[in-house]
């Protein structure tokens, strides 16, 4: 999310930062639209401040026994109230309108990324080779795996559809020995504290680290009316004593007016005088969307999300700097835009589970945060001996929310390339912003905005491509890499397929 009044103080500079990724000048468009914000508020205030003045123009007039005066500006009070509604909803939908259009701007690269329209762009930022003979080519993994019998694909196309798979027995192990592998590297060595996090969250948890709105169809989402019925009472009720009122009486009434009821998907179904009946859908109708957002879950893209919106709606000390987290999820991405790529195994999957490293810290700190956050990811890769690239992202590659982002690309000979394993990026203010994610400033520097950054520490799913391909033997084996072998209950080898 954009501050608007830094686009208002250097409009020439945010249209630059826009042009380099791609985008066309938006700062006029965007002071336009807060100059109607700016002008339905001081309409709104204009017309208060004159409401309160007619009320001391009526005492006074009333005081003089002036009842025509008096009259007079009581019927100038009560127009005034006639379009306080008006007014108060022009307000409303110009601030909704402004916040809308910040919403759908990306972040602003730093100055340091890499001009470019697409990943041809990219710049190689460091490399690391493993001490044991690079492969030139080999097997791809789904090769390795489905000769085995151990990596299912087609079981899972019956369970699930395209784009899942079933492993089983000791690619199973050796999945869930990586995750480990990682969890125990980063908390025990890098300092990440270990969460566990629920992997169904609300809109506003999506829109905060940005896959919202703009990226909804790459989500999947889920909802259940019970959840709705039971959401609302709590988050509705609970916050708004009005609507609890509203409805206790409207209950009673119910019970004095219905000869029969029943609730059935979370609506009452009655027979009722036409007055009540009308007066039930109306309050319905008012309800509905508010238990229907209550209701509604997405089920997270990558633990990023609950992970960075863990600080969401809360002012923290600079003591507390950095906060270092780290969790193992699934993840679910819906892939809207990648038909036809990576079909076959595992490297694009509707699910996948993922090691997530997300730091949070003040302003001054986060680039060298970044440069952290990079080496951590790289450990993984390093211990296993594996060979990667590490590439700096150019402005038409990086993510919506990210100001600079650092890929690393693992060797996989199956395809004889470099593919992506991690993603580390930096995202200043961008999404502490649309979280309203604070911290208090030592010496009295007053409240800003923390910066946020994100990482994959790493794609379990890949690395164990990158582990089957890499530590393949001819026979169709694979060798366990011995940093993993004490998760594998000692196990040096998965073997290949018995002839």
């Amino acid at each position: 999310m954009h501050d608007i009044r830094a686009i208002r103080e250097n409009p020439e500079a945010f249209d630059r930062d826009l042009e380099r990724r791609g985008l066309a000048p938006l700062s006029a468009e965007l002071i336009a639209l807060d100059d109607a914000r700016k002008g339905a508020v001081s309409a709104a205030q204009a017309a208060q401040e004159r409401r309160n003045a007619l009320s001391k123009e009526i005492g006074a007039a009333k005081k003089a026994k002036d009842e025509t005066r008096a009259t007079e500006l009581m019927a100038e009070v009560a127009r005034l109230k006639e379009e306080a509604p008006g007014l108060e909803a022009a307000q409303g939908e110009a601030a909704k309108a402004l916040d809308e259009r910040l919403a759908a701007i990306p972040n602003r690269p730093k100055d340091d990324v890499p001009p470019g329209a697409d990943e041809h762009g990219n710049v190689e930022y460091r490399r690391f080779d493993s001490s044991r003979e690079r492969l030139a080519q080999g097997r791809q993994h789904f090769e390795l795996g489905e000769a085995t019998g151990l990596m299912d694909f087609e079981a899972a196309a019956k369970l699930s559809g395209s784009r899942f798979v079933v492993l089983k027995g000791q690619l199973a192990r050796l999945e869930r020995a990586l995750g480990q592998f990682m969890l125990d590297l980063h908390t025990g060595e890098h300092g990440y504290l270990e969460v566990a996090p629920p992997i169904l969250v609300r809109s506003e948890a999506m829109f905060g680290t940005a896959q919202l709105p703009k990226f909804a169809d790459d989500q999947f989402s889920a909802s259940t009316p019970f959840a709705a019925a039971a959401d609302f009472m709590q988050q509705v009720f609970q916050k708004d004593p009005k609507f609890l009122d509203e409805a206790e009486s409207f209950r009673s009434r119910l019970e004095n007016d219905a000869s029969k009821a029943t609730v059935r998907d979370n609506s009452i179904s009655v027979e009722v005088s036409s007055d009540l009946a009308r007066e039930q859908k109306q309050y319905y109708d008012r309800i509905r969307p508010l238990a229907e957002a209550a209701a509604h879950r997405w089920l997270v893209p990558t633990a990023e999300v609950p992970l960075t919106n863990l600080v969401r709606e809360s002012i923290l000390a600079e003591d507390e700097l950095p906060l270092r987290f780290t969790a193992l999820t699934p993840c679910f991405r819906a892939e809207a835009g990648a038909a036809g790529r990576d079909t076959r195994g595992m490297l694009r999957q509707h699910q996948f589970n993922k090691v997530e490293l997300v730091s949070i810290t003040a302003p001054e700190k986060s680039a060298e945060e970044h440069e952290r956050m990079l080496a951590c990811a790289e450990a993984v890769l390093q211990k296993l001996d594996l060979t990667y690239r590490v590439m700096t992202l150019c402005t038409g590659d990086m993510g919506f929310a990210s100001q600079k982002t650092y890929d690393i690309e693992v060797w996989v000979p199956g395809q004889q390339t470099y593919r992506e394993i991690s993603s580390c990026s930096v995202c200043g203010e961008f999404q502490a912003r649309r979280m309203n994610a604070r911290y208090r400033a030592k010496e009295g520097r007053g409240v800003g905005f923390v910066h946020t950054l994100n990482g994959s520490g790493v794609a379990v799913g890949r690395a164990l491509i990158a582990v089957m391909e890499n530590y393949q033997n001819p026979d169709g084996s694979v060798t366990i890499p011995s940093a993993l072998q004490p998760y594998m209950g000692g196990l040096t080898r998965i073997e290949g397929p018995k002839n």
